[in-house]
């Protein structure tokens, strides 16, 4: 690393030197940094806990603990300047354990960490914000998605050796060289990534995906589309019996299916999950100020609405965000277990009829404005 004096059009050479002598610690510095700071690793990823040490029949111990955007598991280890020979083993230990946590448990292990850190915000709320996603459940730890980041001032042979087989066979992992820069009283730390290089990381990754034909994730979701597309093929067959919203829209394999309103931006949605299935007024139009808008108008006939749908309703304004919604949903059903379906088709028999006439009038007046 350099520093460029413009005035004499010269670089001067920044000199490394080694957490040792700096007197810094992996627990007490390194990993606070990173937890601090997850960006440095060149990625958004939400720490969820440190010094995780919920394995059965272990004392073992891993540094930190993430989720990444596509909801996988990322385990970070830390060493200061020197890997030693068994980093490999033991974070492969990590990423073994972890493989078996399911969604409640890494929300439990996440409520914890916050708890801990006197952090009031609900772990449910930040995941669904943090992998944009309300289904985030469903994206949580699938298969062998566990990915393994390590991090030390420098890695032995057999260490990047060993990685660059395991690269080989699919599994991710990422070796950043974490090197101090001291100028007078000055630092400084460089975060290289150095295993896969970060330029030709895609076709590393992607060279190892084609020698694999399919992975368990990519068959774990295609299973989850399979049976929501047949689900709502089931609900569809018995709801066009008797209501006409649907008509025109299609089996999906998603976890929703839309239909309009009469205003652009505005739609009747049925949304099912593996906790939950509801209907709802989505308001997702071009721009937030115009969904608050039409949010408000609807919240201010809330009492005519809700006597003529027979119940009370969820309205969601949600101010800062871009989109609002007011639903009906019946709780503790899920698309994945065949047994809850009729239930499931039956409370949306009854309740989708209903809510698209108690709105119809309020949205044409809406309409016409």
């Amino acid at each position: 690393m350099y520093i460029i004096d413009k005035s004499k059009n010269r670089i001067e050479k920044i000199q490394s030197t080694t957490f040792k002598q700096l007197g810094f610690k992996e627990r007490e510095h390194l990993q606070e940094w990173i937890a601090n700071n997850p960006s440095c690793l060149n990625e958004d990823l939400l720490i969820i806990q440190k010094e995780f040490d919920g394995f059965n029949d272990t004392n073992e111990r891993l540094d930190l603990l993430a989720i990444d955007k596509q909801g996988n598991l990322v385990i970070i280890e830390n060493k200061l300047d020197d890997t030693g020979r068994d980093v490999t083993w033991q974070v492969l230990k990590y990423a073994s354990y972890c493989s078996t946590l399911n969604s409640s448990q890494i929300i439990s292990i996440f409520s914890q960490y916050l708890s801990k850190h006197s952090n009031a915000e609900s772990a449910e709320t930040l995941l669904e914000e943090f992998l944009e996603t309300e289904d985030y459940r469903e994206k949580l730890n699938i298969g062998n998605s566990q990915r393994i980041v390590m991090i030390a001032g420098e890695f032995r042979k057999e260490v990047t050796s060993t990685v660059l087989w395991l690269l080989n066979y699919g599994l991710r992992v990422q070796c950043f060289k974490a090197t101090p820069y001291k100028l007078q009283e000055q630092l400084f730390l460089n975060m290289e990534q150095i295993i896969p290089i970060k330029e030709a990381e895609d076709f590393v990754i992607s060279m190892a995906n084609k020698s694999r034909e399919e992975v368990g994730v990519q068959e774990q979701m295609k299973e989850r589309h399979i049976t929501r597309r047949k689900f709502w093929t089931a609900y569809l067959k018995e709801m066009n019996k008797s209501c006409q919203l649907y008509q025109n829209v299609s089996p999906s394999k998603d976890h929703w299916i839309s239909a309009g309103s009469g205003i652009s931006g505005v739609t009747y949605t049925s949304v099912v999950t593996g906790d939950y299935i509801r209907i709802e007024l989505a308001i997702w139009g071009k721009t937030q100020d115009e969904n608050k808008a039409v949010f408000d108008a609807l919240f201010s006939k809330k009492s005519k609405i809700e006597s003529d749908f027979g119940t009370k309703l969820n309205w969601e304004r949600l101010s800062d965000k871009k989109m609002s919604r007011i639903k009906y949903e019946l709780d503790g059903v899920s698309v994945f277990k065949e047994e809850d379906w009729q239930k499931m088709i039956d409370f949306m028999l009854n309740a989708v009829p209903k809510f698209e006439s108690a709105f119809k009038k309020p949205i044409q007046e809406l309409s016409r404005r």
